[in-house]
């Protein structure tokens, strides 16, 4: 699944497409929780904005449910039920009906009480199994796990990358698909209208990231065919990484499997030794020589 898209301020407007908006439950009239980041000089990014539909505050109580019922009529109203007896308030979350229409599976984004009680939650559930109570006799299964949200609002990484936290800010209502910038970052961020910008959703934890590029990045759009076997892809891109172009995304999909796959690369190739126009040209003459069908379908700047 392709989970971002680039696109680009409008008047220190972000606009939100309606497939990342239906996907994390945006509505117009919502509100929007937000903090902002500004990255280090070195590299393509300039700031980060993420975007949440609940404080940030409320980050070290929220976990992962999933309980698994059988699929017939009030499962789900049961396992509501036995979340709301304890306390348990559900913020979002999809239930589908799962194993050979035998099985619903309802994942949750949940706010506990206090932070270990999913422990708690698990436990009780088996004790009342157990003893047959009739209140889960259609709930198969619960887990619960803690959410890795917190990781994105640190300001060091695992791998050591350093952003710095600029404001939380407060609620901005989310209007006509567009989340205003100006509102609360406007003495921050100044004009960034044309400025290009990278969204990216995490499904599992309901947050949309907006990367904001700085402004003499030079993004490039690369669309190409290749054969779908192991090794194309590195053969294929050698040319880029070698004329020092960046990559910031990369999306492969089969077209037709052991014969056909796509690559989209999305690149900065601002510090490369190659201007969008040498690539337009350089890259079919390269990829013409390998072995196999290596064809370049459309390069166009962002």
């Amino acid at each position: 699944m392709k989970s971002w898209e680039f696109t680009k301020i409008e008047g220190n407007r972000i606009k939100i497409d309606r497939w990342v908006s239906d996907i994390m439950g945006l509505v117009d009239g919502g509100y929007i929780y937000s903090t902002l980041f500004q990255y280090p000089e070195a590299g393509p990014k300039k700031y980060e904005l993420l975007l949440s539909m609940y404080p940030q505050e409320n980050l070290r109580n929220l976990a992962h449910i999933t309980i698994y019922t059988d699929d017939v009529p009030g499962a789900t109203v049961q396992a509501a039920r036995f979340l709301t007896d304890r306390k348990i308030r559900v913020l979002n979350s999809v239930s589908l009906n799962g194993i050979s229409d035998t099985t619903i599976v309802w994942d949750i984004l949940a706010e506990l009480n206090f932070a270990g009680e999913g422990d708690l939650l698990t436990e009780g559930y088996q004790k009342l199994r157990e003893a047959g109570d009739a209140s889960v006799d259609k709930i198969k299964f619960i887990s619960v796990k803690p959410t890795s949200i917190g990781r994105i609002f640190r300001e060091r990484s695992s791998t050591g990358g350093l952003k710095t936290e600029l404001r939380k800010g407060a609620p901005v209502t989310y209007e006509a698909g567009f989340f205003d910038l100006g509102k609360e970052y406007g003495d921050i961020l100044g004009d960034l209208s044309g400025r290009n910008v990278m969204i990216t959703v995490d499904p599992g934890m309901w947050i949309v990231s907006v990367v904001i590029f700085k402004d003499d990045t030079d993004l490039v759009k690369i669309d190409m065919d290749v054969p779908d076997c192991m090794g194309s892809i590195d053969t294929a891109l050698k040319m880029l990484a070698d004329a020092g172009v960046n990559l910031i995304s990369v999306f492969t999909k089969v077209v037709i499997s052991y014969q056909t796959m796509d690559i989209e690369v999305v690149a900065d190739i601002k510090g490369s030794s190659m201007k969008a126009d040498e690539l337009e040209k350089k890259l079919p003459e390269y990829l013409s020589e390998l072995n196999g069908v290596y064809e370049l379908k459309k390069i166009e700047r962002l």
